[in-house]
């Protein structure tokens, strides 16, 4: 968040290693960031800035064991990891995932209780264990300090937002039937099978010969034969496809801004959550496999208005739009402030101190 030496909090990033869960923090760290946001902490003098994000990867058996139940987190880590975590403390600490859970938990306890910690998904353990816990709603994890978000945590800086629409503005004149369609792949709850693939290719070349203009992206766990089928359909319908380098500078950002709604497989909380920070009417496309963790994911979605399952028909609607991390960004903000207050301006509550910099 910061480089050392400046004024302002520091903010130590934690990842286990899995994306998505990394997209999590990196989300609230972004919103965080925002300008708005930072001008109100800048004036607290933060220790141990750090450029990079933290991956600590605990070992087994530790990672078998409740979070509340390992007797030294730090000794849970890789012999190369342990040296990572040390005082001088962060400000604030943002983890998500259960493997990073206990060590979120220690972090709380060995800064005296000065950093403030940040878990995002359900650790599987007492809310008590961290300042702030962000999970999702139909995990159904309620407390004083739980913020239940309808989804996962997105966020798309502005600045981002602006390079995309410049890198692609060719598709601002393609607006009106444009659909952005995102494939996800096989996990423990969901696997795209051939069946559900041919019923969606099926799907896509109805909505082609309708007009819609497609842009289909996969992610990292679409099979390679499912790649390779929706490449070769896209080249017939005459879709914009993208994968990977080969196909060129990644649109991802570019088609969620330049779409009128999204296709989205049900297989991914944060490929969802990114359409519905946008605003698009998401049609949610079944996979094969089910969980009750994610019926109650989509039909959150469908509550606020999001989301519709795909029948292979596409509506357009609106809704307020999810920004749920800007939600958790506030409440970090909150939680700073009463820690640190701002300085006093002179009796104008309604004014913040300028940090160094900006004098």
């Amino acid at each position: 968040m910061a480089e050392a030496g400046s004024l302002g909090p520091s903010v130590w990033a934690v990842s286990d290693g899995r994306a998505g869960n990394a997209a999590q923090v990196r989300a609230v760290l972004q919103a965080l960031g925002d300008t708005r946001r930072w001008i109100q902490i800048a004036h607290i003098a933060g220790e141990a800035h750090r450029a990079d994000p933290l991956v600590l990867t605990p070992r087994i058996p530790w990672r078998w064991l409740p979070a509340d139940k390992w007797p030294n987190p730090v000794v849970a880590l890789p012999k190369d990891q342990r040296d990572l975590l040390g005082p001088p403390w962060p400000t604030v600490w943002v983890a998500a995932g259960r493997r990073s859970a206990a060590l979120t938990r220690a972090v709380r306890e060995l800064s005296g209780g000065k950093t403030l910690t940040v878990q995002i998904l359900d650790p599987k353990i007492s809310p008590d264990n961290f300042d702030l816990l962000v999970t999702p709603a139909h995990d159904e994890v309620s407390g004083p300090n739980v913020i239940q978000t309808i989804g996962s945590p997105s966020y798309f800086p502005p600045d981002l937002i602006e390079q995309a629409g410049q890198s692609f503005a060719d598709l601002a004149d393609e607006r009106g039937k444009s659909a952005i369609v995102i494939l996800g792949g096989n996990s423990k709850a969901h696997t795209f099978t051939d069946a559900a693939a041919e019923r969606l290719d099926s799907q896509l070349r109805t909505l082609a010969g309708q007009g819609w203009r497609l842009r289909i992206t996969t992610s990292r766990r679409t099979p390679v034969q499912i790649v390779a089928r929706f490449r070769a359909m896209a080249d017939e319908i005459g879709a914009r496809f993208w994968a990977g380098p080969e196909d060129g500078e990644n649109p991802y950002l570019a088609w969620l801004v330049f779409s009128d709604c999204a296709i989205v497989t049900e297989d991914s909380a944060n490929m969802l959550s990114d359409a519905a920070w946008h605003n698009l009417p998401i049609h949610i496309a079944r996979l094969e496999g089910r969980s009750e963790k994610f019926d109650k994911l989509h039909q959150s979605l469908i509550d606020h208005g999001a989301a519709r399952l795909f029948g292979g028909v596409l509506e357009t609607w609106t809704y307020p739009a999810l920004r749920e991390a800007d939600r958790v960004a506030d409440a970090i903000v909150a939680k700073l402030l009463e820690r640190h207050p701002q300085p006093s301006m002179g009796g104008d509550d309604t004014k913040v101190a300028p940090p160094d910099w900006m004098e």
